[in-house]
């Protein structure tokens, strides 16, 4: 692709480095900002920079916040003593569309995948299991990506709990194997949450 311009050029490969934005489509976003005036793309540009630098992750769950503790945490309405496990926060995302959960959450950064050189320890792990031994919860619904990586996540963290005394569930398998929860429609991941069951053949002792 060659451009009269090292300017738009140089916009081109930066928008490019965004996932699934390839080079003729931040060609087009780019000149989409060209032709705005100048307050707007400055507005644009603070308002992502501004994000970037005051963004933080809430201190009890990991999810992005505007604060040191999310709105969620902070809901005394919702359900104190149930946690939902995730992986990441566009899944917080699908399911608080559904409007089915009304419990707290838990992101765990990523599922443990030896391939991919993602360990427990790099993971929220310990961190949720000190949460379900001082905030005295009730259930932990595990809703992670129906995958080997996914279930492998959820017998390890299974192992990790196995003598606390709490319950154990995952979301009933509506979403096929392989499948996203990002990117499942919100009925069946509203089902999913619903129909949740009970892991204990993920968590029988070895």
């Amino acid at each position: 692709m060659q451009f009269s311009s090292k300017l738009i050029e140089n916009a081109v490969n930066e928008f490019a480095k965004l996932p699934g934005i390839g080079k003729k489509t931040a060609l087009r976003l780019v000149l989409h900002l060209v032709k705005q005036n100048a307050q707007e793309v400055d507005m644009f540009s603070s308002t992502i920079a501004k994000m970037r630098n005051e963004i933080k992750f809430c201190r009890k769950c990991y999810n992005v916040s505007d604060t040191t503790t999310c709105e969620i945490c902070n809901n005394t309405i919702r359900k104190q003593n149930f946690i939902c496990v995730v992986e990441n926060i566009r899944d917080v995302i699908a399911i608080e569309n559904t409007q089915q959960f009304n419990g707290l959450y838990h992101v765990l950064g990523g599922i443990i995948s030896p391939l991919d050189g993602i360990g427990p320890d790099q993971l929220t792990i310990n961190a949720l299991v000190q949460r379900i031994k001082d905030e005295n919860i009730e259930e932990v619904i595990f809703a992670l990506n129906p995958n080997i990586q996914g279930d492998t996540t959820i017998y390890y963290i299974g192992r990790k709990l196995k003598d606390i005394k709490v319950k154990i569930t995952t979301i009933a398998r509506g979403i096929a194997f392989g499948g996203e929860l990002e990117y499942a429609d919100e009925m069946t991941l509203a089902k999913s949450i619903t129909n949740r069951i009970p892991v204990e053949n993920y968590i029988s002792a070895s």
